[in-house]
């Protein structure tokens, strides 16, 4: 139950704050109103208006100039595919995103996934290069002869790279041939950076003939991105291959339950599309007499319906800051990594019992756990967890099979995920397939050379990943969504400032205070908290708070003004103050005072 009595948040939209209300609302006014849709694309860009054509012009100027969209828009240049897409994207997400902006008329710029060839430069013949063959290029393939690939016109010895890259070995399963069809998989790679660090190992030309022949192969790979979910619109893509985004921070807070349609998103692999009449899930592993089977409808009737709400959070949430710091591998990541739902399902304990389980088995130190999401090695992504924490009888681990009393979407992993509550995203697996009691962590790439953070003299060059824990519970944080970072404030009748946002510790660490300060800490303001009415150590959801800063006289239309939180939990663990202190190659576990940066009106 929620402690609601401190305050009310502001409602999404002035009356309408339930989401199937605001669904329902809209559709129907938009059947009377006389308005139209408008759909109009641009490559490369994705404009939806939903509502009066007379509001169009309006709204898109004032979007424009808040977002910086281009207005050279022309639907003789949208594809088919982006046309089928924006129509079915406005039947969907229409009403929802004119609720979102309180308004007739909702505009959206979807970010699409860089077209490899808009970089023409990288990867073409370069004169005076020796040129080799494929067959050449193929003996190459093991350290031992050095590790060569293939990119368009070009030939490379990456065997120097190998040590430094971020996904680890997985890169040799390129070696000795072409690049193209693995980045047909890993799209996240199509980046200038990539491409100008891999122009550094340059040695040769391909040669003509073996080009033709690689570029026939690729043209006919097929995308296993085609049949991923339709996803919110208004969601911030910092991926699109595979899809990862983030909502607006000031709509994250909005609710203390996420709405599913605005939780963050994050994929390391395409979306399976599940066979549900076949699906199952195996369990096997120490402990167990035989290795068992369940399908999904004994996992929702054999086992009591346990429900726990459970913030996820990825490892990366604010990555962003130490990239200003120096440059770090991975997605870009804002401050709303992070969402919070109420999940549903079998513990995960009552599945063992039920599964004869022998939790005394010395045997068990950590239980893995596979997805259905699959590499280009066809291994899955996977994770683990420690027995100790997992098969704690109190343990509030599910098999979930609902979100927000609904089935989970496939973006999140349906049918069944692991919620792992107080435990970093990464452990959370979604499409669940297998379940197997070890006597050692996760083999997965994700678990032994991801996740884990060092210190700040680590670099690429030096990295051992085998000297670092996984990352599983995940610190106290805290975060500043409203105002936004630039923004322009009015001050209030009272000459205070309005601050929200929330706070979350891992390990089921309730957060017992929020900070926030506009002067470097010299004073700082107890914020005003939301949370669930649950024991201080057994917290898995966030807080979302709400402060006001007075202003002093001095503060003038035009005063820049630096606003920062920071949060206490249970354990009495407080933020860092200094993000560059906190650096690692991995950018993870960015935990350090949140700073926001605006401007008096």
């Amino acid at each position: 139950m929620l402690s609601r009595n401190v305050f009310q948040c502001k409602p999404l939209v002035n009356r309408f704050t339930d989401w199937t209300l605001i669904h329902r609302h809209l559709a129907i006014w938009s059947s009377n109103s006389g308005g139209g849709h408008v759909l109009n694309g641009v490559a490369g860009q994705r404009h939806v208006f939903v509502g009066h054509t007379r509001s169009v012009a309006n709204f898109y100027s004032t979007f424009k100039t808040r977002h910086k969209t281009s207005d050279d828009y022309n639907d003789s240049r949208q594809s088919d595919d982006n046309r089928e897409f924006a129509k079915r994207f406005a039947l969907k997400w229409g009403p929802v995103l004119a609720a979102i902006v309180g308004t007739t008329v909702a505009t959206v710029a979807a970010k699409e996934e860089v077209n490899v060839e808009e970089f023409e430069e990288f990867g073409r013949e370069i004169d005076g290069l020796k040129s080799y063959t494929a067959e050449e290029v193929a003996k190459h393939n093991d350290m031992s002869r050095r590790v060569w690939v293939s990119f368009r016109s070009g030939v490379y010895d990456i065997t120097d790279f190998v040590a430094q890259h971020p996904g680890g070995d997985k890169i040799l399963m390129a070696s000795g041939g072409a690049l193209e069809p693995f980045w047909t998989l890993f799209a996240v790679h199509k980046t200038r950076e990539v491409f100008t660090i891999m122009e550094k190992y340059r040695i040769g030309n391909l040669d003509s003939k073996d080009r033709n022949a690689i570029k026939a192969g690729t043209d006919s790979t097929p995308d296993p991105y085609a049949n991923d979910p339709i996803r919110h619109p208004i969601l911030k893509a910092r991926s699109q291959k595979p899809f990862n985004a983030e909502p607006p921070e000031e709509l994250l807070v909005q609710k203390f339950i996420t709405p599913k349609e605005l939780f963050f998103v994050r994929n390391h692999l395409p979306v399976p599309e599940i066979d549900i009449e076949n699906y199952t899930l195996e369990i096997e592993g120490f402990g167990l007499k035989a290795p068992k089977t369940l399908t999904l409808d004994e996992i929702k009737t054999k086992f009591p319906k346990h429900t726990v709400v459970s913030t996820i959070q990825c490892g990366g949430n604010r990555r962003a800051e130490m990239n200003k710091i120096k440059e770090v591998k991975g997605l870009s990541w804002g401050s709303a990594a992070i969402s919070n739902a109420k999940w549903s399902g079998a513990r995960l304990v009552d599945v063992l019992k039920y599964c004869d389980l022998d939790f005394d088995d010395k045997n068990i130190k950590h239980v893995q756990f596979d997805g259905l999401d699959f590499d280009v090695s066809s291994n899955p992504y996977g994770a683990s967890v420690e027995a100790l924490k997992a098969l704690n009888p109190n343990a509030d681990f599910l098999i979930a099979y609902e979100m927000n009393d609904e089935d989970i979407p496939a973006d999140h992993g349906y049918p069944l995920r692991l919620i792992a509550p107080g435990v970093v995203g990464a452990r959370n697996v979604k499409w669940l397939a297998r379940i197997v009691l070890s006597d050692e962590e996760s083999h997965s790439h994700w678990q032994r050379n991801d996740y884990k953070s060092f210190s700040p003299n680590i670099d690429w060059h030096n990295v051992d990943f085998n000297s670092a824990p996984a990352i599983q519970e995940l610190p106290i944080q805290s975060a500043i969504c409203e105002p936004r970072e630039g923004q322009t404030v009015a001050l209030d009748a009272n000459r205070t400032i309005q601050l929200s946002g929330y706070a979350w510790s891992g390990g089921g660490r309730k957060v017992i205070r929020v900070d926030v300060t506009a002067d470097e800490g010299v004073n700082w303001v107890t914020a005003e908290l939301e949370q669930e009415d649950s024991p201080l150590n057994r917290t898995y959801s966030w807080t979302l708070w709400k402060a006001n800063i007075p202003a002093p006289k001095e503060w003038k239309s035009g005063h820049k003004v630096e606003l920062i939180c920071r949060a206490a939990d249970s354990h009495y663990n407080l933020q860092p103050e200094n993000v560059r202190h906190l650096w690692n190659l991995r950018g993870v576990v960015n935990n350090s005072w949140h700073r926001v940066n605006v401007t008096i009106k």
